[in-house]
């Protein structure tokens, strides 16, 4: 196959569920677990969320004051179409690997950004991630991943 890159526009964390995340510089990813620190790690299908810049920006359209981690996204992403991705895809971003285990979710009542634009992107075009391989990401850093 080949190898396309993207690029990581931020790494966002929140201590609490159901918050929008805060931009940081890196994250430590935990194989199997998630991100250190972050509320929604743990075993199972959902440890770390994606979403990309270019989904954001259909919904910056309706709202400008939409930045990244409002949708609670972990990695926002450019330059790759994540809601194409197939299952099982492997993100490789410094020594973190990534395989992509769910595409979209439902969306969760009360979503501020669903109430003010009648609308929500995440639910439809945001991935869902396991960590195969643990390490730390900064959002310098560049991701690939073979088609």
């Amino acid at each position: 196959g080949m190898t396309r890159s993207f690029e990581i526009l931020s790494l966002n964390i929140s201590r609490d569920k159901g918050m929008p995340k805060s931009p940081v510089p890196s994250l430590v990813f935990i194989a199997d677990h998630g991100i250190e620190g972050d509320a929604h790690a743990g075993p199972g299908k959902r440890q770390v969320s994606l979403l990309a810049d270019e989904d954001i920006a259909i919904m910056r359209e309706k709202l400008d004051t939409i930045s990244p981690g409002d949708f609670a996204e972990n990695i926002t992403t450019r330059g790759i179409d994540l809601a194409s991705l197939p299952l099982g895809t492997r993100l490789t971003i410094g020594d973190v690997v990534l395989e992509i285990s769910q595409i979209g979710k439902e969306c969760h009542g009360g979503c501020a950004i669903r109430e003010k634009t009648g609308d929500c992107v995440m639910p439809r075009r945001g991935v869902f991630a396991v960590v195969v391989e643990g390490g730390e990401i900064t959002d310098e850093d560049t991701g690939h991943y073979d088609i």
